[in-house]
């Protein structure tokens, strides 16, 4: 079996990482790949960027199955193309992904099927946007409707932070049109959870849950970033927070996939807040999240193939997945100056191979060196989430590069 796997993070160093391990998958070719992925056994990355190219390539090469890692292409319609030439893929459609690829949407789809989710107004116009915001009560959230690259919410604790998001978004247009509309929302306090689940149209499928962390520094402080380490389990959701999960956002999530007849065969990410009056949803994305798949993969005792293959021939229902009863603690390490401007082309060091997934790395005449500001994560295991979290720092004392900066509370309640 030959696979085409699209993206060039973390994330994608994951999926290739699993889908390698299956027996019946003779080759993988990344698009365009990362220096992870490169290093993998039966795994080729390949120069490849537009959808038309992708094409030519699946058609050209035979491809059995495409996998879609980030959200961009799944938004410029990848999976509508790959399916009008009949091609196995991995993925909703453009339809089913402006589920992530317009909160206006998504939220309109949530008040719609009485999904759990925060109140909010959703403004086209900046005059009424901001005489909005004069009246309502602080703190608030404002929301790209657009992809920004995660960037694209901001938490606005006074009048004057909000009328500088507004301006950022929809008079400086900062995220390249993504927010020319926009949602404000209620802010919601508690404990944010990743539940990351697997659809394909008729039913839902939930993996475990983790917690992803956002800010730069320890204690919830410092700027937001894509993520700087998982805990999985989460913790926090428990039987209680799972109930309410299932009841109040997955099962209206899926009656409203069925009855919009929406084309989803791919993963449905779950980004929840547990609240004192119950869980919220507080956005959908339609892939893997980064670092979660990091965190995930190595716990999945089943083929990552054969589940896709389920989900894309709608047996999902019948397809038993089978978890090692372990804790992850992801962790990552990031370059100096990260989020804003990171400081790149530093050496990384490696010594006893532990589990890592690169993401920000490539290949020099120094050798592997840093390319971005999440350079890679590092992974522990254990069979308590403070087991995993003294393999995955025991681990990090093998891995260094110049400024190198992570959180140390990543495993810690």
């Amino acid at each position: 079996m030959v696979i085409l796997l699209i993206g060039s993070g973390g994330r994608e160093h994951a999926l290739a990482w699993k889908l390698s391990q299956d027996k019946k998958v003779s080759k993988i070719y990344v698009a365009p790949g990362n220096v992870g992925t490169a290093m993998l056994k039966k795994c080729e990355n390949v120069c490849l960027t537009t959808n038309h190219e992708l094409l030519s390539f699946a058609l050209k090469h035979q491809i059995d199955l495409t996998v879609v890692g980030p959200e961009g292409p799944l938004a410029c319609g990848i999976v509508d193309l790959f399916k009008k030439n009949n091609l196995k893929i991995f993925g909703p459609n453009s339809a089913a992904a402006k589920l992530e690829s317009s909160k206006i949407f998504a939220k309109n789809f949530m008040k719609k099927y009485r999904v759990a989710t925060a109140n909010y107004q959703t403004f086209t116009s900046v005059t009424q946007a901001m005489k909005y915001v004069k009246t309502c009560t602080h703190p608030i959230v404002i929301k790209a409707d657009g992809l920004a690259n995660g960037k694209g919410v901001i938490i606005c604790n006074n009048r004057d932070d909000s009328i500088k998001a507004i301006k950022l978004l929809m008079i400086d247009n900062s995220f390249n049109n993504a927010g020319k509309h926009i949602v404000i929302e209620e802010f919601l306090e508690g404990v944010e959870a990743s539940i990351i689940c697997v659809c394909d149209t008729k039913t839902i499928v939930s993996f475990i849950s983790a917690k992803d962390h956002k800010t730069l520094l320890a204690d919830n402080c410092g700027p937001n970033t894509g993520g700087m380490g998982v805990v999985c389990p989460n913790p926090y959701v428990d039987n209680k927070v799972w109930d309410d999960f299932t009841h109040n956002i997955l099962k209206p999530t899926l009656s409203g996939i069925k009855d919009k007849k929406l084309d989803f065969h791919g993963f449905i990410f779950f980004g929840i807040m547990i609240t004192k009056n119950g869980v919220k949803n507080l956005e959908y994305n339609v892939r893997m999240g980064d670092p979660e798949c990091q965190s995930l993969v190595p716990l999945m005792k089943f083929s990552l193939t054969d589940m896709m293959l389920a989900t894309i021939n709608q047996k999902l229902s019948s397809y038993k997945m089978i978890w090692e009863k372990k804790c992850v603690v992801n962790v990552v390490l990031a370059s100096k100056g990260y989020p804003e401007k990171p400081i790149i082309g530093y050496p990384i060091k490696i010594t006893k191979k532990p589990l890592i997934f690169f993401a920000g790395a490539k290949k020099s005449k120094k050798g592997i060196v840093t390319a971005g500001g999440r350079v890679l994560s590092v992974v522990g295991i254990g069979k308590t989430i403070m087991l995993a979290k003294k393999d995955a720092y025991d681990n990090i004392k093998n891995v260094s590069f110049k400024d190198m900066q992570y959180r140390q509370d990543i495993g810690g309640r």
